[in-house]
């Protein structure tokens, strides 16, 4: 090879590895928010039944801080709440199928 097809390669091609440069997502992540927080909620109420059933999945567990969207301090209230309302027979501990 010459010289002159050397340039005419690589004259074209970026030459820094694109591999590991970020690259402008499509679509950005939107942050959660706590809605408790939002609303201005401080006391989660057991006696509440709707807005625990929220926070619970189908296998009636009790759904994890990631996916509830709940800060620290409301998911540890919440959690608390569900088992309040269960041991009260307001929620059921198992699904009854």
């Amino acid at each position: 090879m010459t010289a002159e097809n050397k340039d005419v390669k690589t004259e074209g091609k970026d030459t820094k590895n694109t591999k590991y440069h970020s690259k402008p997502y499509k679509y950005q992540k939107r942050k959660r928010f706590c809605k408790f927080c939002a609303k201005g909620i401080e006391i989660v109420d057991y006696k509440d039944v709707e807005t625990l059933k929220k926070y619970i999945n189908f296998n009636n567990k009790i759904m994890p801080k990631k996916q509830s969207g709940c800060c620290t301090s409301h998911q540890r209230r919440v959690s608390n709440a569900i088992k309040r309302a269960r041991i009260l027979a307001l929620l059921p501990f198992i699904d009854q199928n």
